[in-house]
Order: structure tokens, then sequence, then C-alpha cells
């Protein structure tokens, strides 16, 4: 047994018996904000006191409790599956490594080990991959006081990052491994959206040594914000010809690099066209609809295209990398930050995240 016990007195002193925290119990919209129980680390888990939570679109998904998200996650849950927090307690058999103080981010992929992927090196894409604030294989969530965290699963933070960017690592680690699958040093990238992952991918391509990075969206406000990031050239596609501008931004030649992170199906379907020959494109943003590609031969074929796609975060490879950008203040996340509720107001959370007008949303539980 490790030797801080499960419980032992003097962690017991800090810890209350009762927490808030939000609880999808039935199908339905939204969660009920409520009473529950500070549950106890079995063996190989930590208690974390949580201290702070990010939500992004897929959370729109449970809170709305649609189709989709009756495949995603099962009931009951706790949602948030980007968290940060404090170890407060361990159970037995944990890895020395892991003390009570030290913080931990959550890698949401729980992966079973015992896999094809998981026994060749790709944990992150495990056959059989549960997650962490979807209750799949766990109820626990970030949206909560207090969360029981396997320490297999727990990225262990190396440096005093602020709890804010802490809690951002999850996605920032996404756009990581996406930009890091299609090498963009010393070419031309075009970045398909500014949501947080698209922001992210603005500053780690200029980080990793893009040549001249365009971005696109449709809201003038989230473009000004792209450049306040690390974009070089915007583009409104609702107002302006995207393929006439980026021709014109790469000599006629098309861009090299190109990420995908809005998942929107008919400019994905569009995308091959404006690569060059020899590029190479990542899909990141999940579509809701089919894709089909507008001429393959000289659009994809012809043009010896590489397709990449990507979904989560190599553990804990991106992890350390996005930590270290983070830590030496490389990105920029002023402008990506955009709202930070208390739990006690996570309907005003997911109403803001709803509506658009913001970019990455936080909670604080405890408050």
């Amino acid at each position: 047994m490790n030797t801080e016990g499960v419980f032992n007195l003097f962690t017991m002193a800090a810890i209350p018996r009762s927490m808030k925290a939000l609880v999808k119990a039935k199908p339905g919209q939204s969660y009920e904000y409520k009473d529950v129980p500070v549950p106890q680390p079995g063996q190989g888990e930590l208690l974390i006191k949580v201290n702070k939570v990010a939500i992004c679109g897929s959370d729109i998904t449970l809170y709305q409790w649609g189709e989709v998200a009756k495949t995603i996650a099962a009931i009951p849950f706790t949602p948030g599956h980007e968290a940060v927090g404090e170890i407060v307690a361990v159970g037995p058999d944990v890895p020395p490594e892991f003390k009570i103080g030290n913080r931990i981010c959550v890698e949401n992929h729980y992966y079973c080990g015992h896999c094809y992927q998981c026994t060749h090196g790709e944990p992150h894409i495990c056959q059989n991959l549960s997650q962490y604030g979807h209750g799949k294989g766990t109820i626990y969530g970030g949206c909560s006081e207090y969360s029981i965290v396997p320490a297999r699963y727990a990225y262990l933070l190396k440096t005093n990052l602020d709890d804010s960017k802490a809690v951002i690592l999850e996605p920032c680690g996404v756009a990581h491994q996406a930009l890091d699958s299609i090498h963009p040093k010393g070419e031309d990238i075009l970045i398909q959206g500014c949501g947080p992952i698209g922001m992210f991918a603005i500053a780690i391509a200029k980080i990793m040594g893009a040549t001249k990075i365009i971005v696109c969206d449709i809201i003038d406000a989230k473009l000004e914000a792209a450049k306040q990031v690390g974009a070089d050239v915007v583009i409104n596609t609702k107002t302006q010809n995207l393929r006439e501008i980026v021709m014109k931004e790469t000599d006629g030649n098309g861009v090299g690099r190109l990420l995908d992170a809005t998942g929107f199906a008919p400019l994905i379907n569009t995308c091959f066209t404006l690569l060059r020959k020899g590029g190479a494109v990542v899909l990141v943003g999940l579509p809701k609809d089919p894709i089909h590609i507008e001429d393959p031969l000289p659009n994809v074929v012809f043009k010896s295209l590489t397709l990449k796609t990507v979904h989560g975060r190599r553990i804990f490879k991106d992890w350390e990398e996005t930590e270290k950008m983070m830590s030496e203040n490389l990105i920029n996340t002023g402008p990506i930050i955009t709202h930070d509720f208390p739990l006690s107001k996570f309907e005003e959370a997911f109403s803001t995240l709803m509506s658009g007008a913001g970019c990455k949303i936080l909670v604080t539980p405890g408050k």
C-alpha cells in the first residue's frame, strides 16, 4: 500500500464529507447542481480537489442530450473532461511520484492497456476507450469540487503553470498532435476555424516554424483574436473568396499544409482544392455530415497528398510539449480564455458556450 494510506487522518481533516457537483442522472437537457458524497479513492486511484474545469463544443452535446450524446456518453455521470486539480488523498498501490499536494491534469482518454493500439504505443486511440466526464467507464468528471482519477491517467504537472493555463493543455495537446503529424516548418498553412483548437493551432504553427499562417472563419471578432494569437492573413468566408485569397497569398501554388478545426463538411469537401501538390491536410473538427471529394483525380490523387486525422493527445508527449510552450509564455492565451464562471453559475456558462460569444470557457468548482 502507498505510505499515504487511503484516507489518513491528516488528509481527512481537510476533506469534507459532501461536495457540490453537476450530475446528469436521467435523460434530458442540463444537469442537477446538487450535494453528493465526496468519494474515496480505491486501488490505484487519486482523489483530487478540482481547481478548474474547461468546457468545449462536445459538452454542448452532453448538456442537450440528443441522439449523438447517447452514443458518446452514459448516464449517470458528472461532466467536465478537461480538468486540473490537486491531489488530496491516494488509494493503495499508487506510484510513489503521486504525492499529496501535487497538481495533475486529467487525460480523459481512459485506455484499457491490452488492445492492439495500447500494446503498440497508441493508447490514446484504444479500441476499448472509456472517457472521464462522459460516464464511459467512470461516473466522475471535473464539474465537481472533488473527483476520482486513476493515477495512470493523471498527468503530473512539471511546472508552476497557472491553473487557468493548465486546464487547457488538453485541447492544446490535440492541436499539437495534429500539427506535429503534418510538419508545418517552412510551409504556408491554412487553419480553418477559430474555435479553441483552431486558435491553439495558430500559435503552435508559429512556434513550429510555419512561414505564413492563413486563417478563415465566419466571425470577424474571432478573426481579430486570431491575429493576436499569430495569424498572418485572416479571411471571412462569408464575405470573401477563400480560394482566391489563398492562391494570391501562395503565388498560385496553394498551401503546403492545411488543418481543419471546423468539422463543417462543405468546407472540408473543397479544402483539397486549396492544397499544393505534395501537400498535407489534417482533420481535427468533427463532421456531422458525409464528406466527399470534388474532382478526386486533379484535387487529390494527382496531387500526391497526405491525409491525417487525430483523436485526442499522445500520452503523455503532447501534454509535455504544450506545458513547456505554455510555461515559456509562447502561447498568447489572453484572446483564447474569454470567461471563467463559478460552478454554481453553470447555466450561464453553458449559455455563453452555446451562443458562440466566448472562445475557451472555464468553470471554477467551490464557488
